[in-house]
């Protein structure tokens, strides 16, 4: 489906700029809510992260949806996957994110869930659309939307998390650092591992709507890497700034990334008989990941980049774990997208089983040399990875690594960028390689 407004992975933009404004957002709502309401009654659950802006559109989307004879939840600051599975359990029509996800506070976007839980399918985003285009009408004041504010959202959610780990769980005697990046997972992720007996040290914990994913989070590890040294920690811990992404650091400050978590919990799922059919990566997983799962006899298989592709394969080869290298894990046999505080207590009990440190159960995924360089391009109707010259240097640069290696270009869905990955045997080769590559797509946007 080609789509206006629609990306990969909802509506994102810069705050002020269209269509990441208010007037934009009043007519999303009630587009959204038209929508919604042709299903019968309706109830939208609202969820946003910490940045500034959020209080704007959540009143913006309110008003539209409330025009539209909706009924809206408001449900505060929560992490992404929250509003799913809140959504979910109210059984509403549909849930809405006002997040920018792993972005600065600048930017902000919207994401929508279905009542199950997942993306929208693609006929309702389509409905939606076409709705933009429609003049916005108001039902009459006695079929106006309500709404209401969920006092215990957070509570809800933390049992949530909770009970995807046996209730046997206790982590007692884990020393834990937390990074919530000063965004959605503020309030619920350290309360999630405390209660299951964890001591914790949180940091970026402090929202004041700008700090979002400033220098903290899963973007920015560096000040984890050094509280986890420091104070001797067991290993830390790092969302991003709505709460879907998540990465670690070992004992020793290395990162350890979605690839390697996904390795960790693939195996211990495969070794307990619960590996219900095998794992969906993407484009950027590791060509070490595909091989160490070989060597487990584990059916991997890659997505386009981007949650929703994950997802869609995950549903149609009906298998139930998923993710991406940034962190980005999907396990559906507890939720119904990614979620960053679920998964990582996916990983701390696949180390409580097997009794070894994150930095011992990363060893059995040897990884090869990744090199990936980010070039910045005008954008519009441009696709420099199309360019006859770009696309005969990949094919080059393939054969000259006789089977050994790999090479992706691809543009951002969130951003106007070109990312040249290039990965193989021999890390100073395959950076030349990536460089030389960098260097012709940005000549040819120029």
């Amino acid at each position: 489906m080609s789509r206006k407004y629609f990306g990969t992975d909802g509506i994102r933009g810069r705050v002020g700029e269209y269509p990441i404004t208010p007037d934009f957002m009043l007519k999303l709502g009630w587009a959204a809510g038209m929508a919604f309401r042709k299903m019968g009654a309706c109830r939208v659950l609202v969820g946003k992260d910490t940045r500034i802006s959020g209080y704007m559109f959540e009143s913006a989307l309110e008003a539209g949806l409330s025009a539209a004879g909706a009924d809206v939840l408001l449900l505060g600051p929560m992490p992404t996957p929250a509003i799913a599975y809140l959504t979910r359990t109210f059984h509403a029509e549909a849930g809405i994110v006002i997040s920018a996800s792993h972005n600065p506070h600048d930017d902000n976007g919207i994401k929508f869930f279905s009542g199950q839980g997942t993306k929208l399918p693609d006929e309702v985003e389509s409905m939606i659309e076409e709705l933009m285009d429609a003049p916005m009408t108001v039902a009459e004041s006695s079929k106006l939307g309500k709404v209401s504010r969920i006092n215990d959202a957070a509570g809800r959610y933390i049992e949530f998390c909770k009970s995807s780990v046996p209730t046997t769980t206790d982590f007692a005697g884990l020393k834990l650092v937390i990074d919530c990046a000063h965004g959605a997972t503020y309030k619920v992720a350290p309360n999630v591992f405390r209660e299951l007996g964890a001591q914790v040290t949180v940091l970026s914990a402090a929202p004041d709507g700008l700090n979002i994913n400033d220098n903290c989070g899963s973007t920015h590890m560096e000040a984890l890497q050094a509280a986890v040294l420091i104070g001797h920690a067991d290993l830390g811990i790092a969302f991003d700034g709505d709460g879907d992404r998540v990465l670690m650091v070992d004992h020793t400050g290395a990162i350890v990334d979605g690839d390697d978590l996904l390795f960790i919990i693939a195996r211990d799922l495969q070794e307990r008989g619960k590996l219900h059919g095998g794992v969906v990566g993407t484009l950027m997983s590791n060509l070490g990941l595909e091989l160490a799962f070989k060597d487990l006899s584990i059916p991997f298989v890659r997505a386009s980049v981007g949650d929703r592709y994950v997802m869609a394969e995950l549903k149609e080869r009906d298998w139930q774990l998923g993710g991406e290298n940034s962190g980005h894990i999907v396990c559906c046999h507890h939720t119904t997208t990614g979620d960053a505080i679920i998964a990582a207590l996916q990983v701390l009990l696949a180390l409580k089983r097997r009794d070894e440190t994150l930095a011992h159960a990363r060893q059995g995924l040897r990884k090869c040399p990744q090199v990936l360089v980010n070039v910045r391009f005008a954008g519009g109707d441009v696709n420099p990875v199309e360019h006859p010259s770009v696309k005969e240097a990949c094919e080059r640069v393939t054969q000259a690594m006789g089977g050994r290696g790999r090479v992706l270009l691809r543009k951002s869905g969130t951003e106007p960028l070109v990312r040249v990955m290039v990965e193989g045997d021999d890390e100073k080769v395959v950076r030349g390689y990536a460089d030389e590559l960098a260097r012709l797509v940005s000549e040819v946007c120029a």
